[in-house]
């Protein structure tokens, strides 16, 4: 999730798309959709006319699109015409909020999620209809980032991530919202679920793989990123995107029952490398200190470090789909600057040269031996999307690898052509990104066509949106990569009913 103080509302374009059967763009896989652009919606000469398009929301009823907008408002257009959607009058949220950060929609109910002013006091989470009009508002955590509703609409869970703002850090949390909609009347309670019975545990979570920060309680540690929701409603797995976890929610009674950590990646094992240089033109003949893409393996382990996550069951089995962003509180240190083990990196020197390891990102909490050098270089995010077998304890089924970065290598017709590979969405921001988090892939959508399932992957910098067919969950095939960044699209959203909708940094599919 973009945090409320790193938005990017520029330029705001949304596009609906038709999928069809056929291979199109990029492909690997016999399976692939065929998408095409059908209309967009914003994009007007009048900034107060564009549509924000941060976080969509479909409802298949009214055939309506709910999107949390700039200048804290609620965006509505009716798309019952995909090819010719209607902007309708917007929700001002001011009034309830001091800034509006998700939006949900569920049986004809509209939740939205609302941070206070100051950041770090409890937000609230308010209720509309699908014609807008206001039905409740209750109180939750600080700084509620993310929600979603429960399969049977009976609960919404907000995830609280409780940032820190200078000296204050509220405590990361979990709010259930109980709708108690049996009498035919919106009536919300709330019951928290909070980590206070894993503070005192921190030493034993750091030597089991969850990273919290030297100093800190778990329960002000933790920022709950995003929340999946098991189909019987009881389970819930929430991202802890800066502890490189997911903690693991027992709905009914609100509590936590385990935080479990992801592990890393290892970018020295075969079919994972990366670019990890914006300055590595100079390998291929360029000046110095010029862009290139050099995707190679490299000494260096990345934490997943999840954003958006999904569930989906197959074959009796549950699997937790991950889009591994990567995240920092700015502990990071370029590896130029750090001390590294002699004994473990003889090469030092080389691999600190600029168009080699010199200038990533990579942890300073992370791999340090008791000599105070590091013996293990941890960066930031897989630069990849995962897929975890929940049934079977959390554990690794696969992983799509250098996949991301091979693919937006692709459209470039050499090392050194400005593309938009590892970019900031334009080839003159060519390679800017590959030193700290790459593609940086944040959204993700699941969605069946044809008895088909597939993952759509939003990629946060470069743009568009990878999609994999994954109906075999052990052996998911690429099959598209869709990126109409010329013409001014932003954040990517798949939507519902054989049609897409998209923008730039985020990812999400409703009622396939």
């Amino acid at each position: 999730m973009i945090k409320a103080i790193d938005r990017h509302h520029g330029n705001f374009l949304l596009t609906l798309l038709s999928i069809a059967g056929s291979i199109n763009i990029v492909t690997e896989s016999a399976s692939a959709l065929n998408i095409t652009r059908l209309s967009s919606l914003g994009n007007s000469t009048i900034a107060a006319n564009n549509f924000g398009s941060e976080i969509p929301a479909y409802d298949p009823a009214s055939r309506k699109l709910f999107l949390t907008g700039p200048n804290n408002r609620l965006d509505i257009a009716d798309i019952s015409n995909p090819a010719s959607p209607i902007p309708l009058p917007s929700i001002d949220l001011s009034s309830y909020g001091a800034g509006v950060n998700s939006v949900a929609i569920k049986n004809g109910i509209v939740a939205v999620a609302m941070e206070a002013n100051p950041i770090t006091n409890n937000g609230s989470v308010v209720f509309f209809n699908t014609n807008g009009v206001f039905q409740s508002q209750v109180t939750v955590g600080a700084l509620p980032d993310m929600l979603t509703f429960a399969p049977d609409g009976n609960r919404v869970l907000v995830a609280n991530e409780g940032e820190a703002r200078g000296a204050i850090d509220p405590d990361g949390s979990v709010s259930i919202i109980n709708l108690n909609l049996s009498s035919g009347i919106l009536n919300p309670t709330v019951n928290t679920a909070t980590f206070d019975s894993f503070n005192g545990q921190e030493n034993t979570l750091r030597s089991q793989g969850v990273r919290i920060f030297p100093g800190q309680t778990v329960s002000q540690d933790v920022e709950p990123e995003y929340i999946t929701v098991s189909d019987d409603g009881t389970s819930a797995w929430v991202s802890l995107q800066e502890n490189n976890a997911i903690a693991v929610v027992d709905v009914a009674n609100a509590q936590v029952t385990s935080i479990v950590p992801l592990g890393a990646k290892n970018f020295n094992a075969p079919g994972n490398g990366l670019d990890p240089s914006d300055r590595d033109g100079v390998v291929f003949g360029g000046a110095a200190n010029s862009p290139a893409m050099r995707i190679n393996n490299w000494p260096v382990f990345g934490l997943y470090q999840p954003d958006t996550i999904a569930t989906v069951t197959i074959a009796g089995q549950t699997y937790l789909i991950t889009a591994n962003e990567g995240d920092t509180r700015d502990e990071a240190r370029r590896v130029s600057t750090v001390t590294l083990d002699p004994n473990v990196f003889p090469n030092a020197a080389t691999l600190k040269l600029n168009q080699n390891l010199g200038r990533l990102d990579v942890s300073s909490i992370d791999g340090l031996n008791a000599q105070g050098q590091y013996s293990q270089l941890f960066a930031y995010g897989g630069r990849s999307f995962s897929i975890w077998n929940v049934t079977n304890g959390l554990s690794p089924v696969f992983d799509s690898g250098d996949d991301f970065e091979q693919i937006l290598a692709a459209f470039s017709a050499t090392p050194l052509s400005p593309s938009i590979f590892n970019s900031d969405g334009t080839p003159s921001s060519f390679d800017s990104r590959s030193d700290n988090r790459g593609p940086e892939p944040e959204g993700l959508a699941l969605g069946s066509v044809r008895n088909r399932l597939y993952s759509f992957v939003g990629i946060e910098r470069a743009g568009g949106f990878m999609v994999y067919d994954i109906t075999n969950p052990s052996n998911p095939l690429f099959t598209n990569y869709i990126n109409d960044w010329q013409l001014g699209d932003r954040l990517f959203s798949t939507l519902c009913d054989n049609f897409c909708l998209w923008n730039r940094e985020m990812l999400i599919g409703q009622h396939f």
